[in-house]
Order: C-alpha cells, then structure tokens, then sequence
C-alpha cells in the first residue's frame, strides 16, 4: 500500500475490479502525484480546499479483481501509461496485488478469472468482502474507508424481483442464494454493512436495488452512481444545453464508440452491451425537453485499440425557417485516463459526506454519472454545468480550509451572461 505521511487523513479506497485499466490508472497517477512526478491536470478538484476533504496523498488503495497480477503487471498489460511512467510508478505498483474477488459468469460472460473467493453462496461471498474491508480499515490504520465499483459491466437484474425490494427481504435473499442479486450487489450490501461510502462508476444495477438504497438510508451511509460520464456523454451533456438555449431542434443524433480494452471486451457480451447503452441513452430527452427519435447509440469491441477509445457523433439540427443543419464530433480519448481522476474524487467526497453525516443517495454527486441516482426515484439533472452548480453548493456547505482558495458558490460558478 501507497505511505503516506501520518499527519494527513488516512482514506482507504477499496476498489472492485482493482487490475482494471482504470483502477490501475487511478494508483499510479497517485504514485506519480506522490513522486512529484506529474502534476495535477485533469483532476477536477485539485484546487478546492474545503475543511475534511482527504488530499490525494491520503488515499490508499486495495481492493478485489478476479486477475490477481500485481498493478505493475497489469499496468503494463492494459498499455495506459507511458514506458518512464511504468518506470517511475513501478515500484509502487508492484506492492498492490488484488484481494480474491465475487463473481458470475452469468452477470459477466466475457471477464472471468482464477482469482476468486473461496466461499459457496451468496451470504458466504459478502462475509468474506466484509472482512476484508475490516482487514483493510485495521492494518493500515484508516480514519475512513469508501468502496468504488470499476469493475467490468454485468447484465441488468430486474430490480423487481422479490428479494431486492425491502433490507429484510434482501437478507432473506442472501441465505437463500437467490439468484436476482448480482454481485455487484454483494460489495455494495458489504459496503453500506461495513459503514462505508458506496460510489458505482459502472453501468450496473448494483445500490440501485431499493432495498440497498433503503439500507443505506437507515445506516446513514452514502452512496451514489451510476456508470461515470466521462467522453461522449459528457459532450452530449455540453452539446444539448445549448442546442437548446438557441431553439435548435435535434432531428437525430448518431453515436458510435470503438475500444478495445476490457471495458470494451465485457461489452462484447449482448447482455452487457444492453446496459450500457441504457445508461448512455438516457440523457437527451431529458436535457432537449422532447424525444428524439433517431438517437442511435452503438459501442463496438475492436482490439486494436485498446485504451485509446474514439468517440464519433453525427448530429443533425433544425433551425430557423426550417433550414437543416449537422455538427459532427470526432473525440479521440483515453477512456481511462478520463475516467480515473474522477474515480479519486469520488473517493474523496464520499468520505467528506461520511464525514458530514449525509447519508443515503448523494445526489449532488450526480456531476459524475451518466444515469444519476436520485433520493425519490425522480428523473435526474442530466445537463453538465447544472450538475456543476448543484456540486459546488454542496461543497460551498463545508467549513473552508485556511489558507487556500475558497469554493465558488453556484452563482459564482455558473456562466455569466455578457450584454
């Protein structure tokens, strides 16, 4: 594990799919952070200072992957960071070596591996996450400990099933090894059981479950999800508002994705492909007001890739005097190098939250996601820089760090209209 200096917050980051490509992104920028040996572009919150929020340097890593290569070895095959940073991180890397993980082949055909927990059912599985959550928070001496999903994407349950409705009915569940609980499922029940903050930056169903929602509530844990925004929806989340504020009609709006990482691979499984695109599909109508109906999203596995994921948007608009128009977008990205700041700050505002006493569905924390979870099952704010408002009002809440640069408030941060 990372050392970090004893005058700091000690914050244990527990990581499900902890060999993934952003996980491992996620340990080496911290390494690196450490190290001086990067500075801190793309990390959204790098200059707020608010009184609890965990530094960087804070956070410590652990966590489970049915791959149980140390983060150096996996590093090196994801293919994300450079040689010299491989170099340099290395060291580092090569002292975090995954906890056996859940899983199911039936929630997740095209990612298996050897590196399991030795434990038959459902109830079994979740004790042995629990402890290890409790190993994690004693030997290295935590002051809080989160839980974040990175793990692969696992087919939709249907949330209507019995024994996903009520605390009493999912306990029940768990002993009978029923099979509507996903194992995503099993680290968020173990999460909110252990007092740990919950964040799923997959497009899994897994605190969405009302009874874990239920749960979260009454223990006062927070959670929040799901499936983080990161390339081509965040764009729509920009592109939309403003379509919008100028009375420009989306007619269509085509959306195709290539990668070749193991993200993309589990997405080569139709079941899994299926709730991506639910997450991804949902935020137009939302944003624009009305249905578009020609919004087609695709997301194809092709290898050779492999991290580096393009992002293709063809958009087509109606304007005045019923004239038609099209703006195409071409984002050529690294999936994970977006992705992996976002998952630290998760991390360290869901300890502010602990911290603060709010429990339950964060919905501030919707910035992050591409399906917000909302507290009363209501539609989300999808649009990006309301999202932003509604984060910034949440921190400006917190006491302000001295000396540093105070948090903005919503109005200050919100766009400023020019005459």
């Amino acid at each position: 594990m990372q050392q970090v200096p004893t005058s700091t917050r000690r914050v244990g980051m527990a990581v499900v799919g902890l060999g993934g490509a952003v996980a491992t992104t996620a340990v080496a920028g911290l390494e690196l952070l450490r190290l001086g040996a990067v500075g801190a572009e793309g990390l959204p919150l790098a200059d707020v200072e608010v009184a609890g929020l965990v530094p960087y340097e804070g956070l410590l890593v652990g966590g489970w992957d049915l791959d149980d290569s140390d983060l150096a070895k996996a590093a090196s095959v994801h293919g994300v960071l450079d040689h010299r940073q491989i170099e340099v991180a290395g060291p580092g890397l090569s002292q975090v070596r995954p906890w056996p993980a859940a899983g199911d082949e039936e929630f997740c055909r095209n990612v298996v591996g050897g590196n399991t927990v030795v434990a038959q059912g459902r109830r079994a599985q979740t004790e042995v996450i629990r402890a290890d959550l409790r190993r994690f928070r004693e030997t290295e001496a935590l002051d809080g400990c989160v839980v974040v999903n990175l793990a692969s994407t696992e087919r939709w349950p249907d949330l209507t099933a019995p024994a996903l409705q009520t605390p009493e009915a999912f306990e029940a569940g768990l002993d009978a090894d029923d099979p509507a609980i996903s194992p995503g499922m099993l680290y968020a029940y173990a999460a909110v059981m252990e007092d740990c903050g919950y964040a799923n930056f997959t497009p899994s169903l897994a605190a969405d479950a009302p009874a874990l929602v239920t749960l979260a509530e009454q223990r006062g844990v927070p959670v929040a999800g799901k499936d983080g925004k990161t390339g081509q929806t965040m764009m729509k989340t920009v592109l939309a508002p403003a379509f919008r504020s100028r009375a420009l009609r989306v007619e269509g709006w085509y959306s195709t994705n290539i990668l070749g990482n193991r993200d993309g691979l589990a997405l080569d499984d139709p079941a899994s492909l299926a709730s991506k695109i639910g997450t991804k599909g949902s935020v137009l109508d939302s944003i624009l007001g009305y249905p578009v109906e020609d919004h087609v999203v695709r997301i194809d596995y092709y290898r050779p890739r492999g991290d580096q994921k393009e992002a293709w948007d063809a958009i087509d608009l109606v304007g005045f005097l019923g004239q038609r128009m099209q703006v195409k977008v071409d984002f050529q990205c690294r999936d994970s190098i977006l992705a992996a700041p976002l998952a630290l700050e998760l991390a360290r505002l869901l300890d502010l939250a602990q911290q603060r006493g709010d429990g339950g569905v964060q919905e501030h924390l919707g910035w992050f996601f591409k399906a917000p979870m909302t507290r009363d099952g209501a539609s989300p704010e999808h649009a990006l820089h309301r999202q932003e408002q509604a984060l910034l009002t949440w921190l400006a809440g917190a006491a302000l760090a001295e000396p540093g640069p105070a948090v903005p408030s919503a109005d200050e941060a919100a766009p400023q209209t020019r005459a």
